[in-house]
């Protein structure tokens, strides 16, 4: 088992390489860079700036480097200083850009992962075990509902219904006047009062999924042979279905964790950008947007990075709670 997560964490490595190399570079695609964008959004505004100032910029933040000399740069402060780079649009530190919005971005996510979790697998042990139920139907219903339905889309629906029947705002993590002031109990209830919007909004989609993956699996697992023979023995349905078919049926859902990661750090973009969240997700949106490489290109490199190791440890997960996964790999303990 040693051996096997060594060589993993080990492939990793290049893997990692390549998908910075590969996220670089596909912010410098679109013609232009960063000045030539902050140069027309001068423009907009009616702003006049000289010539001798553009190039004082272009040579500040390095842009009169080749695109391979700004990528080993960026690669030997990450590696030797352990810097994430330098944001032009926000001319601050990528990392501490990063920082400020990753805790507000992990809660949200992990409560949300959670809800789902806690909502769609008892959901789909009782639709399994209650097939074509009126029940069934239901969850059913609201499962191909949450599936097939863009969460930014659920988000503006839902802002509206809330704002025009009921008189709230669910837009941001708190009320406009408590940002700036002191953490009190008023507004810790303000908070309270908003963040269960975007946790539901963003669990839907989640809960839909995994609640399919768990009934249809589920009733793969009952009506194999082993099942059959058990209750023909007069073996309890309550114990049987926990002991066996449920664990062999969270198989999927385990394999699933493999997203959890990106998504925790990605903090659901779209939705946060409708519901006006501070989170990473629209950092992202708006470095992609301006061309700033360093930051986009973080980003996006950890998001890869997340990826990878949510797949590994699925694997670990998968292998150490189902024995014939670990002797089919040839793992051993």
């Amino acid at each position: 088992m040693l051996k096997y997560v060594i060589r993993r964490l080990l492939t990793m490595i290049p893997m990692i390489i390549m998908v910075s190399m590969i996220s670089f570079f596909l912010i410098e695609l679109p013609p232009g860079d960063f000045m030539t964008t902050q140069i027309a959004n001068w423009e907009l505004q009616g702003l006049q700036v000289s010539q001798q100032e553009i190039d004082a910029m272009v040579r500040r933040f390095g842009l009169d480097q080749p695109l391979h000399m700004r990528y080993i740069t960026w690669m030997r402060r990450l590696v030797i200083d352990q810097e994430l780079g330098f944001s032009y649009q926000y001319q601050r530190p990528v990392k501490q850009l990063l920082a400020e919005r990753l805790p507000a971005t992990m809660a949200l996510t992990i409560v949300a992962l959670v809800t789902s979790w806690v909502l769609a697998i008892p959901i789909g042990i009782y639709s399994a075990t209650h097939q074509y139920s009126l029940f069934d139907y239901v969850f059913t219903t609201i499962g191909f509902i949450g599936m097939g339905s863009p969460g930014f889309l659920i988000a503006l629906i839902a802002a509206w219904i809330s704002i025009r029947y009921f008189n709230f705002s669910p837009i941001g993590l708190m009320s406009v006047q408590y940002m700036g002031e002191p953490w009190t109990i008023a507004k810790w209830l303000d908070v309270l009062r908003h963040v269960w919007f975007p946790i539901m909004i963003m669990a839907l989609g989640g809960t839909g999924g995994l609640m399919r993956v768990m009934r249809n699996n589920l009733l793969d697992e009952l009506g194999k042979q082993y099942v059959v023979t058990a209750r023909a023995k007069g073996v309890k349905f309550s114990k049987l279905l926990l002991k066996y078919p449920v664990r062999l049926a969270l198989n999927p859902v385990i394999v699933g964790t493999a997203g959890i990661l990106p998504a925790l750090f990605a903090g659901e973009g779209l939705i946060a950008i409708v519901l006006g969240l501070d989170t990473i997700g629209p950092l992202l949106l708006m470095a992609v947007m301006q061309q700033d490489m360093y930051l986009a290109g973080s980003i996006l490199t950890i998001l890869g990075a997340l990826i990878m190791l949510g797949n590994f440890f699925s694997d670990i997960l998968l292998a150490a709670v189902d024995p014939r996964v670990r002797l089919g790999a040839g793992v051993v303990r």
